[in-house]
């Protein structure tokens, strides 16, 4: 056999051996994959129906650039499935938006940056506002001077500080900016005297909120 032929014969070996095996990337997008799709996802994350929508469209539409699969026949099958996991229950905007805003509360988010991140996800204003509601229910009508002590104190910021509390003092008002508080509420936190003072204050009842 001569050099031609060996290589000729090496490329038809290595063709049969890639024939042999699976193709690589996602599978083409069905209706029924979409279900198992929008089961996995919702048993890791909590979601909003549109939140949901948005990550089985992006399959829908990497499938149809890979696969030539029908894109607007799967966003049919999309619709259908979010309409009956609302019907079922099994998506609720208003319970996902109570849950989420109460753990961005834990975090020291703002009421802003809590609207901010349920609109992202493509909850609306009314719903959002329920949620908002339940919480100052839960945990007191001023939930920013909460959020920001909360935020401090984790942080370590104003009076929690040791030390060099007055050097710090615009670095520790711009992070509670960036947060998404206001300038008042931001100054009451830093500038307390003792952040015992703080936590009696929210131990209280707030008759007029800080804005």
């Amino acid at each position: 056999m001569d050099q031609k032929d060996t290589i000729t014969h090496s490329a038809a070996a290595k063709d049969q051996r890639n024939a042999g095996k699976k193709s690589i990337g996602p599978k083409p997008v069905t209706p029924e994959r979409l279900g198992k799709i929008a089961l996995h996802y919702l048993e890791r994350y909590a979601s909003s129906a549109e939140n949901l929508r948005r990550v089985l469209m992006r399959r829908v539409m990497r499938s149809a650039q890979l696969h030539g699969t029908d894109s607007q026949a799967l966003a049919e099958s999309v619709d259908d499935l979010i309409q009956r996991y609302q019907a079922s229950g099994l998506l609720d905007d208003t319970a996902y938006a109570l849950g989420r805003s109460a753990s961005l509360h834990r975090q020291g988010k703002s009421t802003r940056a809590i609207q901010q991140t349920l609109s992202v996800k493509g909850v609306d204003g009314d719903t959002v506002g329920i949620a908002l509601d339940a919480l100052r229910e839960e945990v007191g009508p001023d939930l920013d001077l909460r959020a920001a002590v909360q935020y401090a104190r984790r942080r370590r910021l104003g009076p929690w500080r040791r030390d060099g509390r007055e050097e710090a003092r615009e670095k520790d008002l711009a992070a509670l900016g960036r947060q998404g508080f206001g300038y008042d509420i931001a100054r009451h936190v830093i500038e307390a005297e003792t952040s015992q003072q703080l936590e009696d204050e929210l131990e209280s009842d707030f008759e007029e909120p800080i804005n």
